[in-house]
């Protein structure tokens, strides 16, 4: 972890900005499974057609693992803001890709703060390489 005395004004708020959503993303992946928390930000998953033509049983896997991750599982090369907005998974011997984008509340244009969880609301996308 960056040390935040040797960081200007700037910076240090930047990184604790990533870190808070970071840890939103987080929530909201686990309120899928009930276990984000009352304050868990609200949004959508959503999966390509062509995950979800792997039928209910590919799908539900997928869903387990991409929740299932811990902040260890989001290497830069892959989540290169550290938001955990990007990760990867397999499933079934196939790699399976997700990212969260955020939308206002009405979910029709980008979020003018995505920190902000009164104004934002997530939408994951479950993908495969391909569909990227």
């Amino acid at each position: 972890m960056p040390n935040l005395m040797e960081m200007t004004t700037e910076e240090a708020a930047a990184h604790l900005r990533t870190l808070v959503i970071a840890g939103q993303n987080n929530a909201f992946r686990l309120r899928m499974v009930g276990r984000g928390g009352p304050d868990a930000p609200e949004g959508r998953w959503l999966m390509t057609a062509a995950v979800n033509a792997m039928g209910p049983d590919f799908v539900m896997e997928a869903a387990r693992k991409i929740v299932s991750l811990t902040p260890e599982d989001f290497p830069e090369d892959i989540d290169p803001h550290g938001e955990r907005a990007m990760g990867k998974v397999e499933v079934q011997g196939r790699a399976v890709w997700f990212k969260i984008d955020y939308y206002d509340a009405a979910f029709e244009y980008g979020s003018d703060d995505p920190a902000n969880v009164e104004q934002t609301r997530r939408v994951l996308t479950v993908m495969f390489p391909e569909d990227y």
